[in-house]
């Protein structure tokens, strides 16, 4: 198993060495950076479980990174060094989320105990370098993305409780998988997962389906049938696509939500339920609700914690480990597939593809090159056709810092309705380099003043 790893910032020199030295000694992974800057930059790659920064430092300092780890990180624990004159400033921190404040000079005892409970906050590692038990809860979930370990910290948090959790994101996410991963780490986990598409079911058989119904219920009904409800009970049930339940249906569902008991189509004994509800949508259910398309106070009682699944473009350093993986998998289902691995070639074509069916999407045009190839490596040639010719074009940095700071620009005057003094001001600029700024990109304030 992996050490924890832990990022140390400080622009004390010799500080920073000799709390380095310190924690090694203690069998931490150990990763220093001598500014706000440097740490933000160690942050995708090294992915920490704790970080330790001094409070007081040259440009950014510890309160200002927390602030961005926080917005980026959520879950990742931040223990911020301070002197004795700048205690006010760390209680302060401490309120608005850092984990916890020691004062100069501290007691090694007191760092490791502190580390230790930042550890225990942010739950098990979720990196890949990381094996044995802490990894089985999320074993089939494929990912070295900062981001999705960002999200599976969470999803492990809140496996732990017993509230409810709503899975936002695209289709052809994952999000049943991450849903199998929150119950596997859930107290729950001896007990049933059980799955519907609310999309899937006809309205007239969806009560039938999550309730059940007794014999002679209704004119084919020749036998009891046990409703989803009562075969999750003690475990999970997951109701994928929730935004797609009929409207008519979700006063029932929340019905059955606030006084946790079903009752059986064709019979008036109500059972009680013990079942925790895990729901997912592509859809946005705020704007549903100003449609009038879905309840409000079903959505709060199913939103309880709501958690984003990237998109694969999101996640793009994802795409050949999955894609890899997936090849890996239908070597295994067939002894007739050829192909072994992808060419270069194959490989950038599949990073620079942009996957509005995601992970689905990949793994289907996996299926087809690995079917149609001849050779044991897969062809550029191939991975295009499959891809139907769309690809995503990669801008030259210039070009895409250009384009980035036109947008800006744009965005800007029009909060402004044009006033170049208040945009310069928001922007951090004096007018004259703001200025400069709209005449490179041929911008005109007076046509945002009345936008």
């Amino acid at each position: 198993m992996s050490k924890n790893k832990i990022l140390l910032v400080d622009d004390d020199a010799s500080l920073l060495r000799l709390l380095s030295m310190r924690l090694k000694a203690a069998n931490f992974t150990v990763v220093t950076a001598t500014s706000g800057r440097q740490a933000l930059a160690r942050l995708p790659t090294f992915q920490p479980q704790v970080i330790i920064t001094d409070l007081r430092m040259e440009g950014m300092d510890g309160l200002a990174l927390f602030n961005e780890v926080h917005t980026h990180y959520p879950s990742l624990p931040v223990i911020i060094l301070t002197a004795h004159g700048t205690i006010p400033d760390a209680v302060n921190a401490t309120r608005r989320g850092v984990f916890s404040y020691l004062t100069k000079p501290f007691d090694s005892q007191q760092l490791l105990e502190n580390i230790t409970a930042a550890l225990h906050h942010a739950g098990p590692q979720t990196d890949t370098d990381t094996g044995g038990e802490d990894q089985a809860w999320r074993r089939d979930i494929v990912t070295t993305s900062p981001r999705m370990d960002e999200l599976l910290k969470q999803a492990w948090r809140v496996a732990q409780t017993d509230v409810s959790i709503l899975i936002q994101s695209e289709s052809g996410t994952g999000k049943e998988r991450l849903a199998q991963a929150i119950h596997a780490a859930s107290p729950r986990h001896k007990g049933p997962f059980v799955a519907i598409n609310c999309a899937a079911i006809p309205e007239a058989l969806l009560e039938s389906e999550l309730f059940g119904h007794r014999k002679g219920a209704f004119t084919g009904a020749d036998r009891n049938h046990t409703g989803l409800f009562e075969a999750a009970n003690s475990g999970t049930l997951f109701l994928d696509e929730i935004g797609d339940m009929p409207l008519e249906f979700q006063s029932k569902l929340l019905r059955v939500l606030q006084e946790g008991e079903v009752r059986p189509l064709g019979t008036t004994q109500a059972l009680p339920i013990d079942v925790r509800i895990i729901s997912a949508t592509h859809c946005d259910l705020e704007a549903a609700i100003s449609k009038r398309r879905f309840r409000e106070d079903l959505y709060y009682r199913l939103n309880v914690v709501m958690l984003e699944l990237p998109s694969l473009a999101q996640r793009c350093e994802d795409i050949p480990l999955l894609a890899n993986h997936f090849l890996s998998q239908l070597q295994q289902r067939s002894k007739n597939c050829q192909a072994r691995s992808f060419s270069r070639e194959a490989m950038e074509l599949l990073m620079a593809a942009p996957w509005p069916g995601n992970i689905r999407q990949l793994l289907n045009v996996v299926e087809q090159v690995s079917a149609l190839t001849t050779t044991p490596a897969i062809s550029a040639s191939l991975v295009q056709r499959a891809l139907r010719g769309k690809g995503r074009e990669v801008l030259p940095l210039g070009e895409a810092v250009s384009q980035f700071e036109r947008d800006y620009l744009v965005q800007i005057l029009k909060m402004t309705r044009g006033n170049v003094c208040q945009a310069a001001r928001l922007a951090q600029r004096n007018r004259t380099d703001f200025y400069k700024l709209l005449h490179r990109h041929q911008l005109e304030p007076a046509l945002f003043r009345h936008t």
